[in-house]
């Protein structure tokens, strides 16, 4: 992605599932608003909240940079997983030096796995109605 207007202000985007979210770091104090409202307030278990802050602890830029995030589809676990993708994406616009940290931890990479779709003629994705030879 490219830079955004200002030389201060980075711009990414993160996918997971069918989850997309728009993330924008900012130089600031460490705040991350998720559509609006506080991290701790969007998402709901530590877990999720630990994921999205993971890039920034791992730089070591969790007080430098506010991140404001517009996340839509899919649920919270995708989510969560879009916002560290494109945290971690604007944490390399602003700083490349920090892109062998983050690729060796696995935040660059896009997590492809989407749930497979229904197929005619069985009930589910990989399930089979009951063979019966007589």
């Amino acid at each position: 992605m490219v830079a955004a207007k200002k030389t201060d202000e980075f711009a990414a985007t993160g996918r997971r599932k069918t989850s997309v979210a728009r993330v924008r770091l900012v130089k600031g104090s460490g705040t991350i608003v998720i559509n609006g409202k506080n991290i701790n307030e969007y998402f709901d278990t530590k877990d999720m909240i630990d994921t999205v802050r993971r890039p920034l602890i791992l730089t070591g830029r969790e007080e430098q940079y506010n991140v404001t995030v517009s996340v839509r589809g899919g649920g919270k676990v995708g989510q969560c997983g879009a916002v560290a993708h494109g945290a971690s994406r604007a944490l390399v616009n602003a700083e490349e030096e920090l892109k062998p940290i983050l690729k060796k931890a696995g935040m660059l990479t896009r997590d492809a796995r989407m749930k497979e779709r229904k197929k005619p003629g069985q009930p589910g994705a990989r399930k089979r109605f009951q063979f019966s030879k007589r």
